[in-house]
């Protein structure tokens, strides 16, 4: 920003005239005396530079992705559950999201896709929730939950939770609800987040950032090493996380298949996050215990941070901590979040063919 031009200084000058006059019949003598010089300058005067002051105002960035924004993001966080049954594949909506956390269900894995800087429409294919919802979305400030509905016993913990049920009984045609006919039923449930933002209660609120991230001239910090990306055992589910210098994020396969959405974009991520939780059991389904601690394993920027995570409290995020004890900053951008079971990851150094090891 240009401020004032300078102004310019400014001299005034007096000339004093010196006229000899003759000597009076009284004896007066001259006005000036001999050794006054012909011209004379006043002293130089000088106009102060106004000073200006510039106020640099802090940027405004998303909250669940630490980027850039134009103006704050209001509205709440939309938590959409995703099918990942074979017939359900390709999906809608997992490229759009902020964050997708990949849970174990019964013999498979479903995602919970946060849903707040952009929308997807539609979104889908929607399935039911699980008891390890609850405590897993506490911390995004009274979340939309946007799902195909559940037996009693998860309905109930579900609408009394932190969470607005927008299930598919409750929020029918107004979240734009609809079966897709190419798709076979369970797995063609659809909506749209457009309409399903409309049906926030009054008083909703923006959630609370779940990262730290790193600034754009911040160095990262030597704890990390380099790496070419992590191969997961989920339930039914073999994940490859693969970090691609070209496009600078990691993307991701599944049964050694890129994992690509319904238009064909490889699912991608700025950050994977590999927390390795312990799992009980609900009748058929297990439970992902996101309360307490455990290792975890931070993807970002071509790197790995190894390290743990903690949350003593569900209603804040997780805490992300390196070997030196200091908080792990993600790179802005969207997050994917395993809940892996103990020990059933592995990572590998750049350069090595995934395929040339085994899933753990």
């Amino acid at each position: 920003m240009f401020g004032a031009p300078r102004p310019r200084f400014v001299v005034f000058a007096s000339v004093l005239a010196l006229v000899g006059l003759a000597a009076c019949s009284s004896g007066s003598s001259n006005t000036a005396t001999e050794d006054a010089p012909a011209d004379s300058l006043a002293p130089a005067t000088t106009l102060a530079e106004p000073t200006t002051t510039t106020t640099t105002l802090p940027p405004i960035v998303a909250p669940l992705t630490g980027l850039p924004v134009d103006a704050e993001i209001t509205r709440p966080a939309l938590v959409v559950k995703i099918d990942n049954h074979p017939k359900a594949r390709p999906q809608w909506g997992l490229n759009q999201a902020d964050i997708v956390f990949e849970e174990n269900v019964e013999m498979l894995t479903r995602f919970a896709a946060v849903f707040h800087t952009n929308g997807s429409d539609p979104v889908g294919p929607i399935r039911s929730g699980r008891k390890q919802d609850v405590d897993l979305l506490e911390s995004f400030n009274s979340p939309l939950f946007a799902w195909s509905g559940g037996n009693s016993e998860v309905t109930k913990l579900i609408r009394a939770s932190t969470m607005i049920d927008l299930s598919h009984s409750s929020a029918n045609q107004a979240g734009g609800y609809r079966r897709e006919g190419s798709r076979s039923a369970p797995h063609n449930l659809l909506a749209d987040t457009s309409k399903l933002w409309t049906l926030a209660p009054e008083g909703s609120t923006a959630p609370q950032a779940q990262f730290a991230y790193r600034a754009a001239d911040e160095a990262i910090p030597g704890t990390a090493r380099e790496t070419g990306g992590a191969k997961l055992t989920m339930d039914g589910v073999r994940v490859l996380w693969e970090w691609n210098s070209d496009v600078s994020r990691f993307v991701r396969s599944q049964d050694d298949k890129p994992h690509v959405d319904f238009e064909d974009v490889r699912v991608n991520a700025a950050n994977v996050v590999v927390l390795f939780v312990q799992y009980s059991k609900s009748g058929y389904s297990p439970v992902a215990k996101t309360k307490g601690s455990g290792e975890a394993w931070v993807f970002t920027a071509g790197k790995l941070f190894q390290g743990t995570w903690e949350r003593l409290d569900t209603a804040q995020p997780f805490t992300l901590k390196d070997t030196a004890g200091n908080v792990i900053k993600l790179t802005p951008g969207n997050t994917w979040v395993e809940l892996t079971r103990v020990g059933n990851g592995l990572s590998f150094l750049p350069g090595t063919d995934p395929t040339s090891f085994d899933y753990p």
